[in-house]
C-alpha cells in the first residue's frame, strides 16, 4: 500500500450544509446513488475549489435541487489506503473486480448495469464493479480501501482535437470518515 498523505478535498454544496458541517451539528452524508463514479461514499474535488462552486451554482438550476445558496465546504483528507487510480498498479483491481462482476451476473443471467447519458455521466457500471471491488475485498478479509482517487476526462475539448477538457479533474471518494481530518469554510 502507498503512504499517507493529505490532501485538500471541496465538495459543493449548499451554504446551510456547510456551515452546518463546520460547526459541528451534522456530518457529512456520503452519496449513495447508484450512478455514483466511484461507488458509495463521500465526493470531493481535489484541489477543486472553482469546480466545486461551478457543481454547486449547476445544482442550483435542477428541478428539485437542495442547494439554494451555492457553497464549498472544504476538507482535510488523509487519503489512508487509498484506491489510487492514477496509480498503475491499481487499474488491474479494477478490472478483476469487473471481470469476476460479470461472471455473477451471467450465473444469474441477468445484464449487467451499463454507464448512459451525456459524456457517459451516469456511471452505474462503473459504481457496480467498485462496490463489487469493496465487497469482493471483505468477503475475502483484505483490508478496505479508506478513499478511492481517480482522474476523469470531461467536458468539451479545451481546442480542437485537444485531449485535454474544459471540466478534467482528480475526483476522491472518501469511503472511511475517518479519513476526514477536518472541515473548513474556504476563503475565496
Amino acid at each position: 500500500m502507498p503512504w499517507s498523505r493529505y490532501i485538500l478535498g471541496y465538495h459543493g454544496c449548499d451554504a446551510e450544509v456547510a456551515r452546518s458541517i463546520t460547526s459541528g451539528k451534522e456530518d457529512l452524508k456520503p452519496s449513495q446513488n447508484k450512478y455514483d463514479w466511484l461507488g458509495h461514499g463521500a465526493y470531493f474535488w481535489e484541489d477543486g475549489y472553482d469546480r466545486a462552486l461551478r457543481w454547486a451554482k449547476e445544482q442550483t438550476e435542477r428541478s428539485g435541487s437542495k442547494i439554494k445558496k451555492p457553497a464549498v465546504l472544504g476538507a482535510i483528507i488523509d487519503l489512508g489506503s487509498c484506491l489510487d487510480l492514477i496509480q498503475v498498479e491499481f487499474l488491474d483491481l479494477v478490472s478483476d473486480a469487473h471481470n469476476r462482476m460479470l461472471e455473477l451476473f451471467d450465473e444469474i443471467e441477468q445484464s449487467p448495469p451499463v454507464n448512459s447519458g451525456p459524456e457517459m455521466r451516469l456511471r452505474n457500471l462503473d459504481c457496480a464493479v467498485f462496490q463489487a471491488l469493496h465487497e469482493f475485498r471483505a468477503l475475502e478479509k483484505k483490508a478496505p480501501f479508506d478513499t478511492v482517487r481517480a482522474f476523469f476526462v470531461e467536458g468539451t475539448p479545451l481546442c480542437p482535437s485537444s485531449g485535454i477538457r474544459q471540466l478534467d479533474h482528480i475526483q476522491i471518494c472518501v469511503r472511511n470518515k475517518k479519513s476526514i481530518v477536518g472541515y473548513f469554510l474556504p476563503r475565496k
